[in-house]
């Protein structure tokens, strides 16, 4: 998953990157509210935390630039203001969640994984496929019962489809949801990620359309 990453404060930016991304989540961080809505128009991002006290353009009229254009990913607001007026503001421009700081870094990433699984219309923590079952909390694969080892790139990259179980997820979708600004995959990471999947789970678990993309079939 790729969130967007808005916070000014250089110490707290730098320390809920590094933990987010020993989460498993892919994370894009600018500094000023300019520079989002920016971000927001040039690509796509599953999520964004978002700031409200930001330079150059406020958190707030991030969030309304973005609802306006029909950006419809989750957003969750964490800021210093706890006044009951600024949350109500908040969630009624459109945020999904509202939290004040200091955060825990273990809520914050449980959070983020609440509003994914309401985002995509899932009640249930566990994601399950046949004898295969992925739980993104405790970021643990099993088949049949038996604990199966992924690196942190395969177990996302196994998350994201079979999240989308059922649809064909194109290279470009892929690879914009795994990787990050910071990050340039060689030209066949994918692939060996996929490889090394199949490899561990079954030949049979990923389809290819060739052309097209990647699927787990429903």
């Amino acid at each position: 998953m790729r969130i967007l990453l808005v916070e000014d404060d250089p110490q707290l930016g730098d320390g809920l990157t590094v933990g987010l991304r020993q989460s498993g989540f892919a994370v894009d961080w600018v500094r000023d509210g300019h520079a989002a809505d920016l971000a927001l128009l040039a690509e796509s991002f599953d999520l964004v935390v978002l700031d409200l006290g930001l330079p150059k353009l406020g958190g707030m009229d991030v969030l309304n630039r973005a609802r306006a254009r029909g950006q419809d990913m989750p957003v969750l607001v964490l800021t210093a203001r706890d006044a009951t007026g600024d949350k109500v503001a908040g969630l009624d421009a459109g945020a999904d969640d509202y939290l004040v700081k200091p955060i825990d870094l273990d809520e914050l990433a449980a959070r983020i994984r609440a509003l994914t699984r309401r985002s995509a219309g899932r009640a249930a923590p566990l994601l399950t496929h046949g004898e295969l079952t992925l739980d993104p909390a405790a970021h643990v694969v099993t088949r049949a019962g038996l604990p199966v080892e992924l690196s942190t790139r395969e177990f996302s990259l196994l998350q994201l489809l079979l999240e989308n179980a059922g649809r064909v997820l194109t290279r470009s979708q892929l690879e914009q949801s795994l990787y990050g600004w910071r990050d340039e995959p060689d030209s066949n990471a994918l692939e060996v990620h996929i490889h090394h999947l199949r490899k561990k789970l079954g030949s049979e678990l990923i389809r290819t359309l060739r052309g097209v993309g990647y699927t787990i079939a429903r």
